[in-house]
């Protein structure tokens, strides 16, 4: 389909807007909006333009990502992977915010390089460098 121009958003289920917030908060998002519909959502973006719904109805009991920390493979979106400059930059700063890499850094043979965290939800968020 050619009319198709590019990602709009990602929606991740999250248990609490406060928690979710401060840590988006921490990458540089800046909340816009919510919560707002019947789901509820709260909307934030970062200034790169990568834009996150967050659906405000987690199950308060949840403590695994059903896709990624249970040996059963469910389909479903795995992880968001978001387009860095610096890679060491990017650790040195996590490591700032005392946001632990829970992979990584791998490099594949093309030379794109990248690392993953997790969210306060488990959602897991890729920092990738693309090859030179």
């Amino acid at each position: 389909m050619q009319q198709i121009t590019g990602i709009n958003h990602v929606g991740l289920r999250v248990k609490s807007l406060s928690v979710s917030r401060a840590f988006y908060e921490k990458l540089g998002f800046v909340f816009l909006v919510g919560p707002v519909g019947p789901e509820p959502v709260a909307v934030m973006e970062h200034p790169s333009g990568v834009n996150i719904n967050f659906i405000l109805n987690g199950s308060e009991s949840s403590t695994l990502n059903m896709l990624m920390d249970i040996p059963e493979k469910h389909t479903g979106f795995t992880h968001i992977a978001l387009e860095i400059n610096d890679l060491e930059a990017v650790q040195l700063e996590l490591e700032k915010l005392s946001m632990p890499i829970t992979e990584g850094p791998i490099t594949t043979p093309q030379g794109a390089s990248f690392i993953f965290i997790r969210d306060p939800d488990a959602n897991v968020i890729e920092f990738h460098l693309p090859a030179p």
